[in-house]
């Protein structure tokens, strides 16, 4: 197959920044660029002064376009390629982050009258405003024994779409009538790359079916049901949802001018419908079969996996046909709080960086000493779906020290996964393999380590920092099509780009095995973890 000039780009946006990778369709990382957004995470006050509610996480949308073309076009520099050799552009997106817009597309945050108003802004994945809402779409649907509920482990989570849409129907519902339009963060950026007509606007099937509780099957959920929960809620999908539903690698339209200008790139270059983040992690590491646990490591964590078949898992965030790649059913399943929760113990001990501590807790033993961590600082994601649990720590003593405290965390974050493993495995979902991706495998070997001799397996940490973004960058290849690419299937593209070669060192991926004698000490420590998990999730039930 002829690579010359030949070039993929993804683009990844996380909750800081937007990542630009540029390779080749042999999977050679020719040159990246991140770019900062502007405002970050609007967690305390809007840009216009306005003091925001607890709980509330938005962002800035002009950030994703500003951010987006100064990375592109840094990574076109130094690549030193010709704009024409981008055959096709992927791009991931945190989700569930959406926002409200006008019929063209034009975000209520910036228009002027509505600048000052909370619920205008676009909700990150992260904004925990809506659990209320979430709350009554569960029960609402398990009073009415919604089908759809046999997809997300029999639970609603807080960040997804319609608790987020519901929230503002009930406390803003001016903004709520102003939107022409409710869409994903990633939607709405690949619309902005298309400029395709509002009715063609184009939705990945990836985010409206882990989200927004979607299905090829059955569609989005019923009105009668969205009435059941608020008398207007069942209008949303009717007159605020248009556009098609596109999967992840087909091809949404083409570069449009304007864009084309911004980012340094051709009109007309294709552009693959939006993925979810973590869910591009999946074939950023060549994970092309069933069977693997790809787990994407960052801020917080998702964990997907493939499989040939469909079962109820409880909690598990969505499982959905083709929702990953084609022909499986994919698992996602997550930790709210990851990264996050790391940093936040660093600066709460008054540590600079994470290599003092974490070398001191890798020279700990298993269970910190007794120290027992549950890591819910963000609520828990999967087993239990509940964004208002709280973390804590047991079993501190005087001679504890701060290393202490951080190794139990660590040591939470892969209990867990080891919790997530035990709930897939008993629905009947192998767990063959594992495989870590992000920037955390990277940068803090230790944690891998007890995350092998916690699960007992062996962790394969891709060599690609940036999983999500090579993920992205394969959809953009395959958007393109056989003609540009010489890809006849998706799997040939993921193993040419991503699959792990033992004789390239670019492409070696490296093997962390568990210790056996540590192994056998986490059994007695993860059998605490479950205990004060128990306790916690109980005192939350009791307080509800």
């Amino acid at each position: 197959m002829e690579t010359t000039q030949k070039h993929a780009l993804g683009l990844d946006f996380g909750t800081e920044s937007v990542r630009a990778l540029l390779v080749d369709l042999n999977g050679n990382e020719v040159a990246s660029a991140v770019s900062k957004y502007a405002s970050g995470q609007i967690l305390d006050q809007l840009p216009t002064g306005e003091y925001l509610p607890p709980l509330f996480a938005l962002q800035d949308p002009q950030d994703w376009i500003d951010s987006s073309s100064s990375a592109v076009q840094e990574a076109i520099r130094n690549a030193a390629v010709p704009p024409e050799s981008v055959i096709g552009v992927g791009v991931d997106f945190t989700s569930c982050t959406m926002l409200p817009t006008r019929s063209d597309g034009t975000p209520l945050c910036r228009i002027e009258k509505l600048q000052r108003e909370p619920h205008a802004w676009p909700k990150l994945w992260k904004h925990h405003g809506a659990q209320q809402q979430a709350d009554r779409l569960t029960a609402v649907a398990k009073e009415r024994n919604e089908n759809l509920l046999t997809r997300y482990g029999g639970v609603i989570g807080l960040e997804w779409f319609f608790p987020k849409v519901l929230e503002v129907l009930e406390n803003s519902p001016n903004i709520y009538d102003a939107a022409d339009v409710w869409l994903e963060a990633g939607d709405w950026f690949v619309w902005q790359l298309v400029g395709a007509p509002t009715d063609a606007l184009p939705r990945s099937t990836c985010q409206a079916g882990y989200k927004a509780m979607w299905s090829a099957e059955d569609g989005y959920p019923s009105e009668d049901y969205l009435n059941a929960v608020h008398p207007r809620l069942g209008e949303t999908v009717a007159s605020k949802l248009p556009g098609k539903l596109v999967a992840p690698g087909q091809a949404a339209g083409g570069l449009c001018a304007e864009m084309a200008e911004r980012l340094g790139l051709q009109v007309g270059t294709p552009v693959s419908s939006g993925i979810i983040d973590a869910h591009a992690g999946v074939p950023g590491v060549g994970a092309a079969a069933a069977g693997t646990l790809v787990m994407v490591m960052g801020t917080s964590s998702c964990h997907m996996l493939n499989s040939t078949a469909g079962s109820f898992v409880p909690g598990v965030a969505g499982v959905v046909k083709d929702g990953i790649l084609p022909g499986y059913y994919g698992y996602e399943t997550g930790q709210a709080a990851v990264g996050d929760a790391f940093d936040w113990l660093r600066s709460l001990l008054g540590h600079d960086d994470h290599s003092d501590l974490a070398q001191q807790a890798a020279n700990l033993p298993p269970g910190a000493e007794g120290v027992t961590c549950v890591d819910w600082m963000n609520g828990c994601r999967t087993p239990l779906m509940d964004g208002e649990l709280s973390g804590g720590f047991s079993g501190l003593k005087l001679h504890h020290r701060p290393a202490h405290l951080y190794r139990a965390l660590l040591e939470a974050s892969a209990f867990g996964v080891r919790w997530i493993v035990e709930c897939l495995e008993e629905a009947g979902i192998a767990v063959n393999e594992y495989v870590a991706t992000g920037g955390l495998p990277h940068h803090n070997p230790a944690l891998i380590q007890i995350y092998a001799d916690v699960l007992g397996k062996s962790i394969c940490v891709h060599p690609s920092k940036q999983g999500p973004a090579l993920g992205a960058a394969i959809l953009g290849a395959i958007a393109a099509g056989t003609e540009r690419s010489g890809f006849e299937s998706t799997e040939q593209a993921i193993v040419a780009m991503a699959a792990p070669r033992a004789d390239e060192p670019a492409r070696r991926a490296t093997i962390v095995k568990p210790d056996a004698a540590n192994s056998r000490a986490y059994q007695a420590a993860y059998a605490e973890y479950r205990q004060l998990a128990d306790f916690l999730s109980s005192k939350r039930t009791t307080n509800a």
